[in-house]
């Protein structure tokens, strides 16, 4: 393998973070991958672009080279002989943090099995920046995506979705978000609390509340522009009795620590794993003597 000299940036592949919306949102470690990576591949080369000319970044006769859903199978055999030559490669997605709905984990799959060196920069995120400010339970979430364009694909991954205890996460765009909520209507019921992020860390950053039939009407009197981010929290969890509970905590208790005991059963019940926790270390001194937390 030939060492190129960078800078001090190792050889390999570097998956970059940008900002979802403001520009100063770039790390600095970004900055200086940028600034000395042999190589820069984007998703979206003119964003790049102007985001390098934002913050003074030089291409100092570099190119950048495209890589996204239309071109990853013919541009990643270049790429991946670039680093089979020793040089450092920066890959950026068109906003926030690349292998989110983009299509770089191809690339990233076939580095790390040709023995590449493979890091992250990490930076910005609307899947987490939704979480972040949204007000809905993030001790468990499940990020989704874009969902199927057609509704009946639509509803059928969504029924798929309906009964996980997690707070779930979707990608969206506005001219689908109409009938994207009222599918989520229909599927997981109208009072589900949610919440639609909009524009996020930009001038205009919007979050609206409420039930998913709240968004309904809200989208409806006033349509949303630009990026959206929606979030609907987990439903009810089935009535469970006290002693149906207590009977799967002793049963988990006599396989497991009382900390796993207690997150396996908030896991299959949908409940609070503080609560859990609680129970099971009431429960433990009848149970066995399985030691630790």
């Amino acid at each position: 393998m030939t060492i190129v000299d960078n800078g001090g940036l190792q050889p390999g592949l570097y998956v970059v973070s940008t900002p979802i919306g403001n520009a100063r949102d770039l790390s600095l470690r970004a900055l200086d991958t940028l600034r000395s990576a042999d190589i820069l591949a984007a998703e979206d080369t003119r964003t790049l672009r102007r985001l390098m000319e934002i913050h003074g970044v030089p291409l100092a006769g570099r190119r950048i080279v495209a890589f996204h859903d239309h071109n990853a199978k013919s541009a990643r055999p270049g790429l991946l002989a670039a680093l089979a030559e020793g040089k450092s490669l920066a890959y950026a997605s068109d906003a926030g943090t690349p292998l989110l709905a983009d299509p770089g984990f191809t690339l990233v799959r076939a580095a790390r099995e040709e023995g590449h060196h493979v890091t992250a920069v990490p930076g910005a995120s609307a899947l987490l920046s939704a979480l972040t400010i949204a007000g809905l339970p993030t001790d468990r979430f499940l990020f989704e995506g874009f969902l199927p364009p057609k509704s009946g694909a639509r509803r059928k991954i969504l029924a798929m979705l309906s009964d996980i205890p997690a707070t779930l996460v979707f990608y969206e765009s506005p001219h689908r978000i109409d009938a994207m909520l009222s599918d989520l209507v229909s599927v997981l019921g109208g009072t589900r609390r949610a919440a639609l992020c909009r524009e996020l860390t930009k001038r205009f950053e919007e979050v609206r509340e409420g039930t998913l039939q709240d968004l309904v009407a809200s989208v409806q009197e006033t349509p949303p522009r630009g990026e959206l981010v929606v979030l609907v929290a987990p439903g009810d969890s089935p009535s469970v009795s006290d002693s149906e509970i207590d009977t799967l905590l002793t049963e988990a208790l006599e396989r497991l620590p009382v900390k796993q005991a207690a997150n396996e059963v908030a896991a299959r019940l949908g409940l609070a794993r503080r609560d859990m926790y609680q129970r099971a270390l009431a429960l433990k001194d009848g149970v066995g003597t399985n030691e630790g937390t």
